[in-house]
């Protein structure tokens, strides 16, 4: 007498009469394992040139959809009958529409970096925010709590150089309510995608698009972090100040596997500094870049900023055993 099989063995259906029906590949290619974040770009069979092409598609896109945005919010000033978004010397007005302007001129990017990511590398968007494949929450939330630590300490050593060196170190105003809260809205609304978006370009995609042709990390970080500072129209001193927090960021992303830990500092500090802004009522010229001065002595705080939050970090990674490298 034969012995029935079980439900647990294989069963032929080719055998049985019924046609077999094989699982379509995947578009998705999965990313190497015990790979760095820097690293995740570096799939078998996906040839290196698809990191170049990408970097190409992304850096044209990333001016494209600032002039488009620019572009529609002039229209529809014209349509409507708005004032216009834009001030008397070329840069965003600081009222809420142009001050969305700003921030959506950056914002759609995000979008940008995740197709590129799947339509030109095959990778699953997630492996573009961290090794796990995902934006890991609550790990930011921790981050979070961290760089308000660092913020405010910043701030103090900032206050303190200023002050010890004879310089005015007024920081806060205000300018009413009437005014700060419809930019607090859009403050609130606005910049976690836009401080986001700029995370993901230079602190992940340009980070894995360089490491899929080197080892060595430092040459993303240098060249990304002079790259994200070019962006900015300040004096030398805020342009070193841009470069040591994108420098830090970098670090932090191949360090502790993902982008959020750079996310929660780069959004607090957007929020504070155009919060801080609104409030005292002139955020015409904080949007004027090249009018806001950033005195030397003002480093002091960046300084202090940049080496809590990464020894803090660092810590808090080792503490909870944040994942460093895709499993």
């Amino acid at each position: 007498m034969q012995e029935n099989p079980g439900p647990h063995l294989p069963y032929d259906t080719q055998a049985a009469g019924y046609p077999y029906r094989q699982q379509p590949p995947s578009w998705f290619l999965p990313v190497p394992r015990g790979a760095r974040f820097d690293h995740l770009a570096r799939i078998p069979g996906v040839h290196p040139w698809r990191a170049i092409v990408g970097t190409l598609i992304i850096g044209v896109g990333f001016f494209a959809v600032g002039i488009a945005v620019i572009f529609a919010y002039m229209l529809v000033a014209v349509l409507f009958d708005l004032p216009s978004p834009m001030s008397e010397t070329g840069v965003p007005a600081g009222t809420p529409f142009g001050l969305s302007m700003t921030l959506l001129s950056i914002a759609p990017v995000l979008l940008l970096v995740f197709g590129t990511v799947v339509l030109i590398q095959r990778r699953r968007p997630g492996t573009v925010s961290s090794v796990a494949g995902r934006l890991r929450w609550s790990w930011m939330a921790y981050c979070g709590g961290l760089a308000l630590l660092a913020l405010v300490l910043g701030q103090a050593a900032q206050w303190l150089a200023l002050t010890v060196s004879g310089l005015p170190a007024e920081m806060f105003g205000w300018a009413g309510w009437s005014t700060f809260l419809p930019l607090l809205i859009v403050i609130v609304l606005l910049v976690p995608f836009q401080a986001a978006a700029e995370e993901y370009v230079f602190r992940g995609w340009f980070m894995q698009a360089v490491g899929a042709h080197v080892r060595n990390p430092i040459w993303a970080i240098v060249i990304g972090s002079a790259l994200f500072a070019s962006l900015h129209g300040y004096s030398w001193a805020g342009l070193v100040d841009v470069f040591a927090f994108g420098a830090v960021m970098a670090w932090l992303a191949v360090r502790t596997g993902g982008l959020e830990a750079p996310i929660a500092l780069h959004v607090l500090n957007n929020v504070v500094a155009f919060g801080v802004s609104a409030a005292a009522g002139n955020l015409d010229d904080a949007l004027d870049q090249s009018k806001v001065p950033v005195p030397w002595q003002a480093l002091a705080g960046t300084v202090v900023q940049l080496g809590v939050y990464a020894f803090g970090v660092m810590y808090l990674a080792k503490k909870r055993s944040i994942s460093t490298v895709s499993e």
